[in-house]
């Protein structure tokens, strides 16, 4: 499992509408709305690296609301929570 954050530029008063679009992408587990340098935060869980390129290059550049992405890969998760059966694919 491929997990990687991606931080997003929104269009303004749009980002509650955008939200609500990307939390209903299945790659997409959460979506955060914050304070700071970006509007939102998205965390992707995808099977692989394609499947992470084709949400980002496809899926994510069609919405017209979204003005900017910066794209991290996650290379280890620490957490409470056994994630990998959480979010298995």
């Amino acid at each position: 499992m491929i997990t990687s954050i991606i931080l997003m530029n929104i269009k303004r008063n749009n980002v509650n509408k955008v939200a609500d679009l990307l939390v209903e992408m299945p790659e997409i587990s959460e979506v955060y709305s914050v304070s700071g340098k970006y509007d939102l935060v998205a965390i992707i869980r995808v099977k692989d690296n394609d499947d992470l390129a084709s949400l980002v290059t496809n899926k994510l550049s069609k919405f017209e609301d979204i003005e900017k992405t910066d794209t991290m890969l996650a290379f280890k998760a620490y957490s409470r929570h056994d994630l990998d059966s959480m979010f298995s694919l």
